[in-house]
């Protein structure tokens, strides 16, 4: 079933997070004219090497393997995974050693990608796994069968969603002192939205950019909020709409928007997340869906 790699490294040494992270107005005509504010939650500088949500996750996973006498993590990732980077980053800083399932059997005895040779030179072990193997990565089955093979381990699931990682999400938005009505982020598996959502006050709410299509993200926000605290929310909404063709896909109108928000603003944004974050709420202001007087606070994840 799976093809072992990884390379014994030296404990790093890497700085302590960064939080709260900083919160910058942006001030941009297409929201000023119609009466809106926009402010950037700039997560991505929380720290060099776990940014984002990517800390907010995996704080609480983190602590909960700590008491409970873990050695090692294990999670899933495909071959350009950044949460396979965040757990390789976060067992160097805090003394744990990682292993990541890689999807892709094929990738074994070939060269290791940048992102991959990131995570075995912070001591990720790293497995192999054909595709029909992967999608087993929710099955308890599976997890006993990596135990057997790999020794035993706390399993983090794919992109680090989890209850602890919503109760990790919840606490951004205590962080945010400036007036603001809806807090928005992009959304992969909807971990950091159920988050969020979950630690708003009251009258405000959240809004999730879907990166990724098939409009299965309501139902996985829901699941998880139920999970963690025996209920959804009510006051978050995913837009679906703004993927420009799926995940990590891109079109032209959005590579236009990228390079002008970075001419307006000074800040580069990744076209897999953030860019499309971006794209969405500009878009939605010049619609009119939001009404005069809103403040907007987007999460900067990386």
């Amino acid at each position: 079933m799976a093809i072992v790699a990884g390379v014994s490294v030296m404990p790093v040494s890497l700085p302590p997070p960064r939080v709260p992270s900083p919160l910058t107005e942006l001030r941009d005509d297409r929201f000023a004219a119609r009466g809106l504010r926009l402010w950037l939650k700039r997560d991505d500088l929380i720290h060099p090497e776990l940014p984002g949500n990517k800390w907010r996750k995996l704080k609480y996973n983190l602590a909960a393997a700590r008491a409970g006498g873990h050695g090692t993590l294990l999670t899933f990732g495909g071959a350009y995974s950044n949460h396979l980077r965040a757990t390789a980053a976060a067992g160097a800083l805090y003394g744990f050693a990682t292993i990541g399932v890689v999807r892709g059997e094929e990738l074994a005895g070939r060269p290791l990608n940048p992102s991959l040779a990131y995570c075995a030179e912070r001591g990720m072990r790293l497995v192999f796994v054909d595709r029909t193997t992967y999608r087993r990565r929710t099955d308890p089955g599976l997890a006993a069968e990596l135990s057997a093979a790999q020794g035993p381990f706390l399993l983090i699931p794919e992109g680090g969603s989890n209850p602890a990682a919503v109760r990790g999400c919840a606490e951004l938005p205590a962080e945010i002192d400036v007036p603001h009505d809806v807090v928005a982020v992009a959304c992969g598996t909807g971990g950091t939205l159920a988050g969020i959502a979950a630690g708003l006050g009251a009258g405000r709410r959240a809004l999730g950019i879907a990166v990724l299509k098939g409009g299965f993200l309501p139902a996985e926000v829901a699941a998880l909020q139920r999970r963690t605290y025996g209920a959804p929310s009510g006051n978050w909404h995913v837009a679906d709409g703004f993927h420009h063709g799926g995940y990590a896909r891109t079109s032209e109108e959005l590579q236009a928007f990228l390079a002008d928000f970075e001419h307006r603003h000074a800040v580069a944004l990744d076209e897999v997340y953030v860019g499309k974050l971006l794209f969405a709420l500009t878009t939605l202001a010049e619609r009119g869906v939001f009404a005069p007087g809103t403040g907007i606070v987007a999460v900067k994840t990386g």
